[in-house]
């Protein structure tokens, strides 16, 4: 029989690449007053640090152990909760018998990204068979395209770090943590792992893919899709939609081609502007909404390792330390968002003459420099108008201003934090060097982002130096702007995910406002096609 057993506490220094298995059998035997030896497996289902104590660091575990003892003993056991079996609830009820799709099997997901895959991996699954349009370019060339960008500033506007296969989070670090509680994240991470992610995310506290490893997962998800008859197509941009008058929708890609189907999921991402204004004179609702900018923000890694492990920083269970740090001012909020640890700062733009940035991390997280955007957060009350696309106006604003103070190249801006908070424009960097993917130029970020940020910013730093110590070290190296923090603005949805007036229509994941990251924006697309198939009498 298994039986699991959590919230097993097991100091750091006990801990070693060559006992730990073994360590675990005994401290899970110990707690139920067996012998190791009558352990026959054990496997780790969750597994979190607690490093609230620099100076007695713990990992806490729950596993799951197969026993080898007769009916007497075990009923002698305590403090522990059998289980028949460990498995990934499905997170969409059985398909109905006999039940005919009736014309609903070939829907348009408009977007790869993680709400529009997820939508299709359950859709499949299902017997039906979307097409997948995408506006940008597979991974084996996007990545390519991306390269090119980095290396020489030659922008494409149609395949860049924010559109193509994947979506943006192709180039970032794979974070799988989330702040929602649904069941169907486990289902989420078991895809992942099915299609090539590592098996510790099934089980780390903050588990995360890496961009090298989950640029693979993504092209095993696609690959999968179509062997099960779904369609994925690359440089289809969606450019046209007009609904008939019996909800039969008309798509136009590309200016040039008409395809009709039933159902849409619009899995658009947070930096499809163009998308959205087609969306809002098609006559969809939608309204701005809070965001928030700033800057990315890098620290030598080892620092961070030393300032949240202290003794422990080179500990093999540890790796590249993390942090997530704010401070509420009188009217905004400062704070760190999307840290990468041992990673590098990338240029993403996504329209001509505007620099962009953002994170990124591989697997192993070993690169030499920490980072996170260092944002504040605007709310639509900031912007020149109530005009739902009034955020884009916005954050394009202060992109073009960056795009301009650093050379009109596509050079991104790039400054010491202490010549920042003095108001000085940078003439060369210190003690952190830039680690950038593209080019940079130094300069002054105060003149590109709008002065209740930089205030902001500048009186907040004092207090963040104060929980993380020597985050505002003056070396500390900046770099504009961070504007793609979250979608500027929700489309609006009815409790059966259908557009508000639009029955067929379903907007999903970020770029739609309802998603903040990969986890949150694969189950949104989850339920939007839960959504599909239950308002089509598929499921019930």
């Amino acid at each position: 029989m298994e039986y699991i057993i959590r919230d097993i506490k097991i100091a750091l220094d006990e801990l070693s690449e060559e006992n730990e298995y073994e360590l675990l059998k005994a401290y899970a035997a110990n707690r139920v007053s067996i012998s190791s030896k009558d352990i026959v497996s054990l496997r780790v289902i969750k597994e979190s640090i607690d490093a609230r104590r620099r100076d007695s660091i713990n990992l806490t575990y729950s596993v799951i152990i197969e026993l080898n003892l007769n009916s007497d003993k075990i009923k002698r056991i305590r403090n522990i909760f059998p289980v028949s079996q460990i498995e990934y609830l499905s997170p969409v009820m059985p398909r109905k018998k006999g039940v005919a799709t009736n014309g609903f099997d070939s829907p348009v997901i408009v977007g790869s990204g993680p709400a529009g895959l997820f939508a299709g991996l359950i859709l499949v699954e299902h017997g039906i068979k979307p097409i997948i349009i995408e506006r940008g370019k597979a991974i084996e060339e996007r990545v390519d395209i991306v390269n090119c960008f980095w290396d020489s500033s030659v922008l494409d506007s149609e395949t860049n770090v924010q559109f193509g296969e994947g979506g943006a989070g192709t180039f970032s670090d794979g974070k799988l943590t989330t702040r929602i509680n649904d069941p169907r994240c486990q289902w989420v991470l078991g895809k992942f792992h099915e299609f090539g992610a590592g098996k510790e995310i099934l089980y780390k506290a903050k588990p995360h893919i890496g961009t090298d490893i989950l640029r693979s997962v993504i092209i095993n998800i696609r690959k999968y899709i179509e062997r099960m008859g779904g369609t994925v197509r690359f440089d289809s941009k969606l450019t046209g939609l007009k609904v008939k008058d019996d909800g039969v929708k008309l798509i136009t890609i590309n200016n040039n081609e008409i395809l009709e189907c039933r159902d849409i999921i619009l899995a658009i991402g947070h930096s499809a502007r163009d998308t959205f204004k087609l969306l809002h004179d098609t006559g969809l609702s939608m309204h701005s909404k809070a965001f928030s900018i700033g800057v990315r923000i890098e620290h030598p890694q080892r620092m961070i390792n030393k300032v949240q492990f202290g003794k422990y920083a080179s500990h093999y269970k540890l790796g590249a330390a993390e942090y997530q740090i704010f401070h509420k001012l009188e009217d905004r909020t400062v704070y760190s968002f999307c840290m990468c640890p041992g990673g590098m700062v990338v240029s993403a733009a996504s329209e001509e003459n505007s620099v962009v940035t953002n994170g990124m991390s591989e697997y192993l997280r070993n690169r030499e420099n920490a980072n996170s955007a260092l944002v504040v957060s605007v709310s639509p009350e900031d912007f020149e108008s109530h005009h739902p696309l009034s955020g884009i106006e916005f954050q394009r604003r202060f992109e073009r201003l960056a795009f301009k103070i650093a050379g009109e190249s596509y050079a991104a801006p790039v400054q010491r934090l202490g010549d920042f908070i003095a108001g000085r424009k940078t003439t060369s960097l210190g003690s952190v060097k830039a680690d950038f993917k593209g080019q940079i130029a130094l300069a002054d970020i105060n003149e590109c982002l709008p002065e209740f940020v930089t205030s902001s910013i500048k009186r907040g730093i004092g207090e963040l130096d104060k929980k993380l110590n020597g985050f505002g070290i003056s070396d500390a190296v900046l770099t504009g702007v961070e504007t793609r923090t979250s979608s500027p603005l929700r489309i609006l949805r009815d409790d059966s995910f259908n557009a508000i007036g639009f029955e067929g229509i379903y907007p999903s994941g970020e770029g739609a406002g309802y998603a903040g990251g990969i986890m949150s924006a694969a189950v949104d697309g989850i339920k939007v096609a839960e959504a599909l198939l239950i308002n089509n009498g598929i499921i019930g």
